[in-house]
């Protein structure tokens, strides 16, 4: 059932179809099963190349895509997961004879191939999935070739579990502390089942992630905005310091998402439905956090479906939405006021580039570079602090601990 279900999970992102949004397509299936077919598909994406190369090596000519899926989960399931190859065999065989007339006679095929493959002796030295071409090598030419292939083994190895704790909160059992202050589990987990969950004493973000909350250095009794702030993590560091925040985001029904948290960990913001490039708040901001749209390319460690569902269309469209949400953000601020601007993006554009122009169009702005003596600003490396006062970060970073999301920050000064 598991693998009928992650075979249509693929197909999905075939058709562009993200897995999270297909999620409710596995709803007839139990919920351990569910979760095996989820992992099958996200795995089966991580290593297509990898997988690719195996079979090629034993096939005469290019399998119909839907075989080729079949096939590529096999592979997948026997080298990287370690699954019986006797078993995934069989299994994957009977898979083939449900689709159809053409699946009834490549299944003898596909038999020939996994019993070759399961025996397959150089897995691990075969190179990680390769970016697309409408990502790559934009990144190489802004990171260089060494970097690229570092960012790609962390793409591979996938993401671990981070927690952000509440202050004072003890570590859940098991649980890395990060030198940033996130917890780190590296094994699987039940979210909902871990030691304080139920208290609130947590909520789940990945390590880069918490930090343009930090970076900003948010103080009890501030006036602070969290602009488009769904899923809510950054809500929540800024309610967890005393702030009074209101998160405001597009998205009504990704809001509800936020007011659970907040009820779960016992925390108090103001919830706003609105358009953030026309928001007006009630009384002036001392600060604000802008998490802006963008690519997303820097979170593909924990996405993989992202490669096969975008084509680069539509990037410069977020980029001058970026530059306009930066530019409302800043009218709204005091003056004195300072501002985060952030996105989970490892392109420049959607970064370092962005905050260059915005200190072109706005005289007297500034870039306020990272205290690295700062009490509240723990584990940040200096090779992270970019040229133009911004940190920069990538999935290859902390490689011996598992990695990082990509994302670019910086924290703005309005002038008085």
């Amino acid at each position: 059932m598991a693998r009928m279900g992650a075979l249509r999970l693929i197909q999905g992102v075939r058709e562009g179809r993200s897995l999270s949004d297909q999620s409710g397509s596995l709803g007839r299936l139990p919920v351990a099963e569910q979760a095996r077919a989820a992992r099958l598909a996200a795995e089966t994406l991580r290593h297509q190349g990898r997988a690719d190369v195996v079979i090629d090596s034993f096939v005469t000519r290019k399998p119909a895509p839907q075989i080729a899926d079949v096939l590529r989960l096999a592979v997948v399931e026997m080298l990287e997961l370690g699954a019986p190859a006797h078993g995934v065999v069989g299994a994957a065989v009977d898979l083939t004879r449900t689709l159809g007339a053409r699946g009834q006679a490549a299944a003898g095929m596909v038999n020939a191939v996994l019993r070759k493959a399961g025996a397959y002796p150089g897995w691990a030295d075969l190179a990680p999935q390769p970016l697309p071409e409408w990502l790559r090598p934009a990144l190489v030419e802004a990171y260089g070739d060494p970097v690229m292939t570092g960012i790609e083994a962390a793409h591979q190895r996938g993401a671990p579990l981070d927690l952000t704790p509440k202050p004072g909160a003890a570590p859940v059992p098991g649980a890395d502390v990060l030198p940033t202050g996130s917890w780190r589990l590296t094994g699987p987990a039940q979210v909902t089942a871990l030691p304080g969950f139920d208290a609130g004493d947590w909520w789940v973000q990945d390590a880069a992630a918490a930090l343009p909350a930090r970076l900003l250095a948010p103080a009890a009794g501030e006036v602070i905005a969290d602009l488009c702030a769904a899923p809510g993590g950054k809500t929540l560091q800024l309610a967890a310091s005393g702030a009074r925040v209101t998160a405001v985001d597009i998205n009504e029904q990704r809001l509800r998402r936020v007011t659970e948290n907040l009820a779960r960990c016992g925390l108090t913001a103001r919830l706003v439905a609105a358009d953030a490039l026309t928001w007006q708040p009630d009384e002036p901001l001392d600060a604000i956090l802008l998490d802006a749209p963008c690519s997303a390319t820097g979170t593909i460690r924990r996405h993989p479906d992202l490669p096969f569902i975008r084509d680069g269309h539509g990037i410069d469209e977020l980029i001058a939405l970026q530059a306009a949400l930066l530019d409302h953000a800043l009218s709204i601020l005091r003056p004195g006021g300072r501002l985060v601007f952030a996105t989970c993006s490892l392109i420049p554009d959607e970064g370092e580039v962005q905050i260059d122009e915005a200190l072109a169009r706005h005289p007297g702005l500034t870039v306020e570079r990272p205290d690295l003596a700062r009490i509240d600003l723990p584990g940040i490396d200096p090779a992270w602090i970019s040229e133009e006062g911004g940190l920069r970060l990538r999935p290859d970073f902390w490689a011996d601990r598992g990695g990082m999301d990509g994302f670019y920050m910086a924290r703005l000064r309005k002038p008085i």
